[in-house]
């Protein structure tokens, strides 16, 4: 199997709110976070754009990579962000 899976974070049009999740089809997920078909904290807090993601080979490392960032400080996240989109541009469209 040539499966890919991705730990992606996203926030809403201010940046003020961060969620960090696995999926194996990012373009998917993130779809469905912006049409808000996805219950809970995303459409709670209008999560809309995909602001960093990470691609890996196996859903082991992908979902232990999920929960370093997780355990990691908001700032954290935030220089991981700033990394490699200092604009916070939404990156959905270049998927």
């Amino acid at each position: 199997m040539n499966n890919q899976y991705y730990l992606y974070i996203m926030t809403n049009k201010y940046n003020t709110v961060l969620y960090t999740g696995v999926t194996n089809n990012l373009q998917r997920r993130v779809y469905e976070h912006k049409s808000k078909l996805v219950e809970g904290f995303t459409k709670r807090y209008n999560v809309i754009k995909l602001v960093y993601y990470e691609i890996f080979d196996d859903s082991y490392t992908a979902i232990s990579r999920e929960k370093q960032i997780k355990a990691g400080s908001r700032q954290k996240k935030i220089d991981l962000v700033n990394s490699l989109n200092q604009e916070w541009k939404d990156l959905y469209d270049d998927l």
